[in-house]
């Protein structure tokens, strides 16, 4: 067992030159399979949570009362999106907990198959005609239980994935995994565009409305039946030297040993949230109330912005490994909050066409999101083997709670500032949070996951 981390931390822990590099060489078929799991992983995971954002979009009047008022609605939207969020810091710590004490690989398994069967029974709820309330109700908690899964799975699979990347490619290996969320995201634009086309969406009794948004959902659980079979039969098990010492509460470990490195990483990961959450959730409301865009224009737009920030993540992940995780992040938050902030106010005040649209929408991708590149490489490189899995998922999570409530924020700022103003404010104080968080931590690239004397965890 190792010894407790010291009451200070160095800002950068420095190689130990003595040790090789793990021996990831005879394992190589190992190594890939893990890393290939860990990416279709965040891939089905970042696919299942945007489905309310861009897929139900069209289709909330299945759910809702017909009565009831736009602010109501967009009240009720955004629950849906809250709720998943919400519930993945409790499937952090449940799941993270089962990862550190019974294995990564079995915890992995439960936590998709849960989501899978979630996603699949949002698929057939009847709406608001059938059941009344009832319907946005079930929605609201169905999220809510999909979101414990999938905090759960990744929780599990990303770690799983970073114990067997050599160190010198944790940051590449890591921004392929995470550069699935916006292509997932674009993946899902581009199913609902295609299905908007092809079919009605204006009305109650339209064929998206009553059965065309259950399509992509199906596809989703579909997704979780794939990743179930691959993690079953392709991915191994870390070696024991690197996953560490099991303990029985890793939760009140973390707890005690590392609160400030937990603290650290919450910081970081609120403004990580809060600027994703206006990019991802609030973004197509904009586009569509502000700027008067349709439907199908933007889906669009999502799609291109997403597309972008995409292609941007493996450059963020070679960047960090180059210049470091620290000076990535304290940069990083700059961009967001000079760079990211002021392309999203020129697109609010752009003539509304589908042209300038597309043009800052593809600088706000990769201005306000590019936090994610390396974030997987970072938060598993952030706490020793132990309670890596806890740490990683608590740490990803738990800032997930205060950015959910989007909505009210944007609301209160309402007051204050014009409405489409407001999400300027919120991505100006995301790019604050995100350079105060990395100014916290320590640096990270070279520590060595077998090894937790070179893990430069706050006391």
């Amino acid at each position: 067992m190792s010894t407790p981390p010291p009451a200070t931390e160095p800002q950068s822990a420095a190689p130990d030159t003595s040790r090789p590099l793990p021996p990831h060489g005879p394992d190589l078929d190992k190594v890939r399979a893990a890393v290939r799991g860990g990416t279709l992983a965040y891939f089905v995971d970042q696919f299942d949570i945007y489905l309310p954002i861009v897929v139900l979009a069209p289709a909330m009047i299945y759910f809702q009362s017909a009565g009831l008022s736009a602010s109501t609605t967009a009240l009720l939207s955004s629950l849906v999106f809250a709720s998943t969020l919400i519930g993945r810091p409790l499937g952090a710590v449940i799941f993270g907990h089962f990862a550190d004490t019974v294995g990564r690989k079995r915890t992995t398994l439960v936590a998709v198959g849960g989501f899978g069967v979630i996603t699949l029974l949002i698929a057939c709820l009847p709406g608001h005609e059938t059941i009344g309330a009832w319907s946005i109700g079930l929605l609201i908690a169905l999220r809510f239980v999909d979101g414990v899964f999938l905090g759960g799975e990744y929780t599990t699979a990303v770690p799983l994935a970073m114990e067997w990347s050599p160190r010198h490619k944790r940051g590449l290996y890591a921004s392929v995994m995470t550069s699935t969320s916006p292509a997932a995201y674009a993946v899902i634009a581009g199913i609902t565009l295609l299905m908007l086309n092809l079919m009605g969406s204006s009305g109650l009794h339209s064929s998206y409305v009553q059965w065309g948004w259950r399509v992509p959902f199906l596809i989703g659980a579909v997704l979780a039946a794939l990743l179930f079979r691959y993690y079953l039969t392709q991915v191994h098990e870390p070696p024991a030297e690197v996953t560490g010492e099991r303990h029985k509460l890793p939760f009140l470990r973390l707890l005690k040993q590392y609160p400030r490195a937990l603290g650290q990483v919450f910081v970081l990961m609120t403004g990580v949230w809060l600027a994703t959450n206006m990019q991802a959730a609030v973004t197509p409301a904009q586009l569509k109330s502000h700027l008067g865009l349709s439907s199908e224009q933007v889906t669009l737009v999502m799609l291109v912005m997403n597309g972008a920030a995409a292609l941007s993540f493996p450059l963020y992940g070679l960047l960090s490994q180059r210049i470091g995780r620290r000076r990535f992040y304290m940069g990083y938050g700059l961009v967001v909050l000079f760079l990211g902030s002021g392309a999203y106010s020129l697109l609010m005040a752009s003539d509304g066409g589908i042209g300038a649209a597309l043009g800052w929408g593809s600088l706000i991708g990769v201005l306000t999101v590019g936090t994610f590149g390396p974030i997987a490489a970072y938060l598993t490189e952030r706490f020793p083997a132990g309670v890596r899995s806890t740490g990683y998922g608590v740490g990803y999570s738990l800032a997930l709670i205060a950015p959910a409530f989007y909505q009210f924020y944007l609301q209160q700022l309402g007051g204050a500032v014009p409405e489409h103003v407001a999400p300027v404010v919120l991505l100006a104080l995301a790019g604050v949070l995100i350079s105060l968080g990395g100014f916290l931590g320590p640096e990270t690239k070279d520590v060595d996951m077998a090894d937790d004397d070179t893990i430069p965890a706050l006391s």
